[in-house]
């Protein structure tokens, strides 16, 4: 299964699900839910934090976190 930090810059993939006890619950509060549509909007220039648009809501979370939520890339 893929997970967002695999998405490209401009892919979009809808979140298909992710472990509630590890995922903090402020990203949960943002819009990181099952069935939401996500999109890697930029990478650091290290790599680390991935930006992302969630919901029309811009945040960025570290390549860690986004190992642990798993997507679905849309066609």
């Amino acid at each position: 299964m893929l997970t967002i930090d695999s998405l490209q810059k401009g892919q979009k993939a809808t979140i298909i699900s992710f472990d509630d006890t590890i995922v903090p619950l402020k990203l949960i509060e943002m819009g990181c839910l099952e069935g939401n549509i996500v999109e890697l909007l930029q990478i650091a220039p290290l790599g680390d934090p991935l930006f992302l648009s969630v919901n029309d809501t811009n945040l960025a979370i570290r390549k860690e976190m986004a190992s642990r939520i798993f997507v679905e890339i849309l066609k």
